[in-house]
């Protein structure tokens, strides 16, 4: 396929990368239904992980078997598909390049409630080995472990690069921040400069809320008078906080919602500038047919 000229601009924002990592980049921004235009959704299932098994699959049985998911990304048109290390290596081999694979490396479950801090469970060979086309990893700003988060992903995004792949980063703000203050616009803007200035590829946070934690930041929120009413307010400074927008910047699907108050969301940040979603519990967890059709009306929002 012939790269678009938004492709090539895109590109264009990493010039410090390798031909293989621009390549596997271009993948994900080549395959499926928004394959061209610049837009990535991606559907990421490491909520069995996350969240363990009944809360993540029983609402949908069919996702407690790996083969679903992939199938469900493939048949959706999405861009990716985005899994810990059991998920991928039971599909990868079936696949074989059908669809761009993200090996998560890092991952952490819910039976502790201490410090976030996520045990890498996977490695840049095994995504090399899995024949992926990136690697994710998420780190907790405002954890009081996220030094270490960020020393970790700083190793692997350099060796990532040296196998020729790119870092698709999750940004969870977490620790020494209020409940509300973990979507805040402020501290989501925040995680997504943190997240470019680690060297991540494509970043992915939270929806921002109308809400400012810091007190700092709401001096100049307000000095300055930066929009925070809309959503598209709001990606719009995440979006330029990740370096003028020249970093790519996704925005996860969160909790399940009804379909109406998804696409009203989506809708937002599309026009503030969002570059797409990575949307998983909200698909994989309705009945098939459902998930088919909202993915595809997701899609269609991103190409309008």
């Amino acid at each position: 396929m012939a790269y678009s000229a938004r492709v090539k601009q895109i590109l264009s924002w990493y010039p410090s990368d390798t031909p293989g990592v621009l390549t596997n980049l271009a993948r994900l921004l080549n395959t499926g239904t928004l394959a061209g235009t610049g837009k990535l959704v991606i559907l990421p299932v490491d909520q069995g992980f996350e969240h363990g098994p009944a809360r993540s699959f029983q609402p949908n049985p069919a996702g407690y078997d790996p083969d679903y998911h992939p199938q469900l990304a493939m048949d959706s048109g999405c861009n990716a598909y985005a899994a810990p290390l059991g998920f991928l290596e039971a599909v990868a081999g079936k696949l074989c390049g059908e669809i761009p694979l993200i090996l998560k490396l890092n991952n952490s479950d819910s039976l502790s409630k201490v410090e976030p801090m996520s045990a890498l469970t996977g490695s840049v060979k095994d995504a090399v080995r899995l024949g992926c086309a990136a690697i994710g990893y998420t780190i907790y700003p405002g954890s009081a472990e996220r030094n270490q988060q960020y020393q970790d992903l700083r190793d692997l995004i350099a060796e990532a690069k040296a196998a020729g792949l790119p870092t698709v980063l999750w940004a969870y703000p977490r620790g020494n921040l209020s409940k509300a203050g973990e979507t805040a616009t402020d501290v989501v803007a925040y995680a997504a400069q943190i997240s470019a200035q680690l060297g991540a590829h494509v970043i992915k946070v939270k929806p921002p809320a109308d809400f400012i934690e810091q007190a700092e930041a709401k001096k100049v929120f307000e000095k300055y008078s930066i929009p925070t009413k809309t959503m598209a307010d709001r990606v719009r400074h995440v979006v330029q906080s990740a370096f003028n927008g020249k970093r790519i910047v996704i925005f996860s699907g969160g909790e399940a919602k009804d379909t109406a108050s998804l696409l009203e969301e989506i809708k937002g940040i599309k026009d503030g500038g969002g570059f797409g979603s990575i949307m998983g519990r909200n698909a994989f967890q309705r009945p098939r047919e459902e998930a088919l059709k909202l993915l595809s009306d997701v899609m269609k929002v991103y190409e309008s």
